[in-house]
């Protein structure tokens, strides 16, 4: 564990906050820096450093690594719509790409040679085999995977240039909340799965929208690999840990390595809640592919990590102790 303390963009928001509450208490020293577009900075807990700003503002990114000195950076920010990303491409590439070039700038002046990427398997677009490994084909087919990947070619090119080492980190469907209660899930608008599945359960939405029904599934739905959102934040720490141990630059995927479908997330979420869920039909959405689900063996033999939250009951369980608990409260200050 290093004197000095992490810098984590983002952290304000779902995966950053839960990974800042994680890493708080292994005894690190947190600086977080979240322009509060997506994030809530009452999800942050009692002795985290907060910064309020762009990642794009080459002013404040210097100001933060004179006064803080961080000894490694974990990079969360970034806009994560896939329809908005096709519709706005531009955006994206700004946030997701160029914004970044600045933290790095930062980075190199500073002397600070350690990165863990908030990455995507949207990297890979649709998928040539299932489970996907590191080695599948990244060929993404929105704006959104593509400004990630960018951003690994340039990360990777850092490395070369001035020594940065790097963990990508290509999650698969994050799901679910902290079992406390404290933090959960709060994007606005929300367009994840589990969470609107709850908002309707919990009579916050009318119906949620199953996309397709014709796939060559089981039952016809989509099926994705849904990793909680704790285990995510414990790949984050154990990547710290590599990085601190010389590791070299790497990605890993982070999955359970087993599937749902869209269906089976319905009847569990039913099961959960006591509750029937409203449900319509539409027509499947462009660039859903049938099936996603991870090979996660590289991040347990790499990172000594596996996902412990591997049932969807677990996810759905704590989303619903969010969803149906103060939420807006939050941590006290």
């Amino acid at each position: 564990m290093s004197p000095r303390p992490l810098l984590i963009t983002g952290g304000a928001g779902y995966i950053g906050s839960h990974t800042v509450k994680h890493l708080l208490a292994q005894g690190e020293r947190i600086v977080v820096l979240d322009n509060l577009v997506f994030g809530h900075e009452d999800a942050l807990p009692p002795g985290v450093t907060f910064v309020q700003g762009d990642m794009a503002d080459a002013a404040l990114i210097e100001r933060v690594f004179s006064e803080h000195r961080p000894a490694a950076v974990l990079h969360f920010a970034a806009f994560a719509f896939v329809g908005e990303s096709v519709t706005d491409p531009l955006k994206y590439y700004r946030n997701n790409l160029a914004a970044p070039l600045v933290l790095l700038e930062a980075m190199q002046r500073h002397d600070c040679k350690q990165f863990i990427f908030s990455s995507t398997c949207a990297t890979y677009g649709n998928p040539v085999n299932v489970p996907m490994n590191e080695s599948h084909p990244q060929e993404p087919v929105n704006p959104y995977g593509a400004s990630k990947l960018m951003l690994e070619r340039v990360l990777k090119d850092c490395g070369t240039a001035f020594g940065l080492r790097c963990v990508f980190l290509r999650y698969f469907n994050a799901s679910g909340c902290d079992p406390e209660g404290a933090i959960g899930e709060d994007h606005n608008p929300e367009t994840h799965l589990i969470p609107r599945i709850l908002m309707a359960a919990a009579g916050e939405i009318e119906s949620i929208t199953v996309f397709g029904t014709d796939y060559p599934t089981a039952d016809g739905t989509c099926i994705r690999d849904y990793i909680h959102v704790v285990d995510l934040a414990r790949a984050h720490a154990l990547a710290l840990d590599y990085l601190r141990k010389e590791g070299e630059t790497t990605a890993v995927n982070l999955g359970t390595g087993r599937g749902f479908s869209v269906k089976e997330i319905l009847q569990t979420a039913e099961a959960v809640t006591g509750k029937p869920i409203p449900v319509s039909y539409g027509p499947r959405r462009a660039g859903d592919p049938p099936e996603l689900i991870c090979d996660p063996a590289k991040a347990k033999a790499v990172l000594g990590w596996e996902a412990e939250f591997k049932d969807p009951r677990q996810h759905i369980e704590s989303a619903w102790k969010w969803i149906t608990g103060p939420r807006k409260g939050r941590y006290s200050k």
